[in-house]
């Protein structure tokens, strides 16, 4: 799967069913030696949070379950 395909999809997490953004919105975390992705650091906010900061989360690479369609499903660690 290209990461382009990735972009627009929902981060989902399944043990808690909180939607924690759009992975488009998302800072990659990547191993300078082997080019892989070791996490992403995802940014929810809420429309209604004009002066909150957003809520950072950094979220392991293997803890994605499933990617389908629309959405990717994570688990807590």
């Amino acid at each position: 799967m290209k990461l382009s395909e990735l972009y627009s999809k929902e981060i989902i997490n399944i043990d808690t069913g909180e939607n924690l953004g759009i992975f488009g919105d998302c800072d990659l975390v990547i191993e300078e030696k082997t080019g892989e992705i070791v996490s992403f650091i995802s940014s929810s906010s809420s429309h209604f949070g004009f002066f909150k900061e957003p809520k950072r989360k950094e979220i392991l690479w293997k803890n994605i379950k499933k990617i389908g369609s629309d959405m990717i499903i994570i688990e807590n660690e």
